[in-house]
């Protein structure tokens, strides 16, 4: 069994913000293999899948908020025996650029405050982390607050771009259990 997470914040009020990437991934996805994402379990919304090869994994959305994401994903770790190498978490980062993605099998929580909380909760780095690039606040600008504001017609045409190739990273995850490990 897999576990492929998007991190993001509940609440219509964090739609369309950079922080919510994540979520949006997780619903392409849904979308893509014909399940909703409504089962209430561990403090997330779920859904549990099989692909027409049989392939099971589970799409998780946390509803702890941002900042304490991992406490969801452990515990629905736990709950389905799913080891930390089956897990893949799909995020926002502005250090990437807007119409990006970027895939990585291991690595550091860098400055993501949910990333974070998944890697502390699951006492490790190594599982899979697909990257939705954003962009970055502009020099001087405080970054909780443009992670959490909506964002602009243009930004949101390229982030459009970044969050299919993330669900394609993600997707190549469900069915072979690797991701690539893009530059």
């Amino acid at each position: 069994m897999k576990l492929i997470v998007g991190l993001g914040n509940p609440g219509a009020e964090f739609n369309n913000t950079p922080h919510n990437v994540g979520f949006e991934a997780i619903d392409k996805l849904a979308d893509f293999y014909g399940v909703q994402i409504k089962k209430k379990r561990k403090n997330g919304l779920m859904a549990e899948v099989t692909t027409p090869e049989g392939v099971d994994f589970i799409l998780l959305k946390p509803l702890t908020f941002m900042n304490n994401s991992g406490d969801c994903v452990y515990a629905i770790t736990k709950k389905y025996s799913i080891k930390p190498v089956d897990v893949c978490v799909v995020l926002d980062d502005v250090d990437l650029t807007a119409g990006l993605a970027r895939a990585r099998p291991s690595g550091s929580a860098g400055t993501h405050n949910g990333l974070r909380s998944v890697t502390a909760r699951l006492g490790t780095t190594d599982f899979a982390r697909i990257r939705i690039g954003v962009d970055s606040p502009s020099r001087g600008s405080d970054l909780a607050e443009y992670v959490l504001r909506k964002m602009d017609p243009k930004t949101r045409a390229n982030v459009e771009i970044s969050i299919d190739k993330a669900v394609e990273y993600a997707k190549t995850f469900i069915n072979s259990g690797a991701v690539a490990d893009t530059k």
